[in-house]
């Protein structure tokens, strides 16, 4: 049965491929670099692995750099490194030097210029790592950085830390300690596979990951945490890689897009391939200053999720980590937004926003308040609209009614 499932999933994938990407779709050739890589080339994943871009001088050539500017990149690149799939790279506008997807990908002086007040680890991972590469901060769940490798690496990105550095301990080197852990503490119901990027892993490392993971009685979700639907999609259209997905279910896939720009027709159908094996999906984006800071932005982005079948799961503030403070923008502006998408865009296409604690204090939700007044029996509450609404707290509801705009809310 295993394997008739795997032969099925070529005639999937082309049927996904055929659907949802248009046949003239070829925005790559945008770039002369790139003109003329035939799309079968293209849509290849080992090609885009092999073609990463890695240096200024690799962005220069591509167009995406002011002449002159790439020296001073260099120096950002030897404390973060750059690594951007082509596919990514061209989704930027290499003509908008505030091109959103560009800001995301690029590197920046100011990563180097940030505060030295701020830590590399400001949620307090490492303090929470009870083996290598794995984090307890939950009680009924663990996180695993299985790699410190993705397809593209994010300027904002939170683990920027560990990111294409030698050395880093991850769970995959350390399997069997993290395995003996788990069944060891049988509290923990889900795993969270995250790095780095679990996709970027060899598709045999994976299956034996997750096989491990399934052999373990109390895990009941696995969820992958991943960009490779916004940087890589490609990389998911393996027929081992989807046998691996629908073997080794329930699995959920938590991944990142931030612009609208990110929801691309080979996104949409990647999003379907995972659907087809039963791998659900939904969005954490992060909310950053010049790329998503905006009511209109956050809108957009999240109506194309629901079209795409893209749960929205989180709206995560961006957190204090050195290297990425120019991102961050305030809380208050976070609350605006998210007044911003409630009655104005669909119910299911709202998320939660969230800040994360330091030092693994956890995630907390934020809302706006819509309390206008507090009385014993009766509050004031108003809509989207500012309309003003009594609501009788008590049995009866009796009080319950619409308030006139001139009577007073107190």
């Amino acid at each position: 049965m295993r394997v008739a499932r795997q032969t099925a999933y070529g005639p999937l994938i082309r049927q996904c491929l055929r659907r949802w990407i248009p046949a003239g779709h070829a925005p790559w050739r945008r770039f002369p670099a790139w003109s003329d890589v035939p799309r079968r080339r293209w849509y290849d994943w080992r090609w885009q692995w092999r073609h990463l871009i890695r240096t200024a001088a690799d962005l220069a050539r591509l167009g995406l750099l002011r002449t002159g500017a790439a020296e001073g990149l260099d120096s950002v690149a030897a404390v973060y490194p750059v690594v951007i799939s082509p596919y990514y790279a061209s989704l930027m506008d290499p003509d908008d030097p505030a091109d959103p997807i560009r800001r995301q990908a690029v590197p920046d002086l100011e990563e180097v210029a940030s505060p030295m007040g701020l830590s590399p680890d400001p949620l307090g991972e490492r303090r929470l790592e009870v083996v290598p590469g794995l984090i307890h901060r939950y009680a009924d769940r663990v996180l695993l950085i299985v790699s410190n490798m993705c397809s593209t690496f994010c300027r904002h990105c939170f683990r920027k830390r560990i990111l294409g550095r030698p050395g880093v301990a991850t769970a995959v080197r350390h399997l069997d300690a993290a395995v003996d852990y788990i069944r060891r503490h049988p509290e923990v119901r889900d795993v969270i596979l995250s790095g780095g990027d679990p996709l970027v892993l060899p598709t045999s490392v994976l299956a034996r990951l997750l096989r491990a993971l399934r052999s373990i009685p109390h895990v009941e979700i696995i969820r992958l945490g991943t960009r490779v639907p916004v940087t890589l999609p490609m990389r998911v259209w393996d027929p081992a890689l989807l046998t691996v997905l629908d073997r080794y279910g329930p699995i959920w896939c938590l991944t990142q897009f931030n612009h609208p720009r990110e929801v691309t027709p080979e996104a949409r159908a990647t999003v379907q391939m995972l659907l087809r094996v039963g791998v659900p999906v939904l969005n954490q984006a992060v909310l950053l200053r010049g790329i998503n800071d905006d009511v209109e932005t956050q809108r957009a982005l999240h109506r194309a999720l629901v079209r795409a079948c893209i749960k929205p799961y989180y709206l995560h503030h961006a957190d204090p980590v050195r290297g990425t403070h120019h991102f961050r923008t305030s809380l208050t502006r976070g609350l605006e937004i998210m007044e911003g998408l409630r009655g104005h865009i669909s119910g299911i296409a709202i998320p939660t926003y969230v800040v994360d604690l330091p030092d693994g204090g956890g995630k907390v939700p934020l809302l706006p308040d819509y309390r206008v007044a507090v009385g014993p029996d009766v509050w004031v509450l108003r809509n989207h609209r500012g309309e003003l609404f009594a609501y009788d707290v008590g049995a009866s509801a009796d009080g319950t009614r619409r308030l006139s705009a001139w009577e007073d809310a107190g």
